[in-house]
């Protein structure tokens, strides 16, 4: 049975990015590109630039997860809604939410090929995060 646009999207977030950089071949098309705008301005993303920013985390969080709230597909384009948590090396025992995204994703042959990414920084206060429970 293939997997749908949602379930690829859905496993390559599922997926512990920061401790299996196999992970970016099997679900990034080669040619990928993330436009991403965040609190901290405009940036553009190539494959490359993607799997360094995640080695780069590896070297400051001991996990790091996704939680998502929202996951929505139409045809080969795939919306989804998510938090990133993490524990820092530097304090193992407390998990943060880094930061809140949604993104818009195009698949081409499978993969991740077009990403609109917008995100902000993490918020941790009780209703922010009820904000980000699916009901």
């Amino acid at each position: 049975m293939s997997k749908t646009a949602k379930d690829i999207v859905r496993s390559f977030y599922e997926t512990d990015l920061i401790h299996n950089s196999e992970a970016f071949s099997e679900f990034l098309h080669p040619e990928v590109t993330l436009y991403w705008n965040s609190s901290f301005g405009f940036s553009k993303k190539s494959f490359e630039d993607i799997k360094t920013m995640f080695n780069q985390m590896s070297l400051s969080f001991e996990t790091f997860r996704c939680e998502i709230s929202h996951i929505i597909a139409e045809g080969s384009s795939v919306t989804i809604r998510y938090t990133y948590f993490a524990k820092t090396i530097e304090a193992p025992d407390k998990e943060e939410a880094i930061a809140h995204f949604i993104t818009i994703w195009e698949l081409k042959g499978d993969k991740l090929y077009k990403g609109y990414q917008i995100s902000q920084q993490g918020d941790s206060t009780p209703e922010s995060m009820m904000s980000f429970i699916s009901k």
